[in-house]
């Protein structure tokens, strides 16, 4: 048995970041950030306003594919989700019509970065404890930082908080560095 490449090699030698070149792909999620839990997919965001020719171009690479699936949702904005599995890694790819610096994906990715930036190894180690116990990324933060409310709406809302503002949430919650 070969061992599982890292998510960067696997990156690497599928050339998925190449292909979607025209999309603007990006790397979110958990893997990039340090938070990475068995199971863990490689999450690509991406923005194009012809969602079909993405489809198609991912349905020409990849239909071969472990675990290929490729689907469009019915509702906002009727984003483009691939899934696969190659090199030992699941990917999910998400296309939308709404520029990546503006889709909650990304920005979730951003203000998690930054809060584990400025939080330092006790926020993330809390951050670990609370997915060990199986909650979700945000909820993890919100839960982490105490934040009321769809965590998922206000990790979207803090990533125009500035760094005084968010060293000052974690500062409340004993996260100060």
């Amino acid at each position: 048995m070969t061992e599982r490449p890292t998510y960067q090699e696997a990156l690497r030698r599928t050339n998925l970041l190449r292909i979607l070149a025209p999309f603007d792909p990006h790397v979110v999620g958990t893997l990039p950030l340090g938070l990475a839990r068995p199971g863990s997919d490689i999450d690509i965001v991406c923005c194009a306003t012809d969602r079909s020719s993405v489809a198609t171009l991912l349905w020409e690479h990849f239909r071969e594919a472990d675990d290929f699936a490729l689907y469009q949702w019915s509702a906002r904005g009727r984003p483009v989700v691939a899934k696969l599995s190659t090199y030992g890694w699941p990917f999910e790819i998400f296309v939308s019509s709404t520029p990546v610096q503006d889709q909650a994906g990304w920005r979730h990715f951003e203000v998690e970065k930054r809060l584990l930036t400025l939080g330092g190894p006790a926020f993330h180690t809390a951050i670990c404890a609370l997915q060990a116990g199986g909650v979700k990324t945000e909820p993890a933060f919100a839960r982490a930082l105490k934040l009321e409310g769809d965590p998922y709406a206000v990790l979207y809302d803090l990533f125009s908080t500035s760094d005084n503002q968010l060293n000052a949430v974690l500062r409340a919650q004993g996260f100060a560095v």
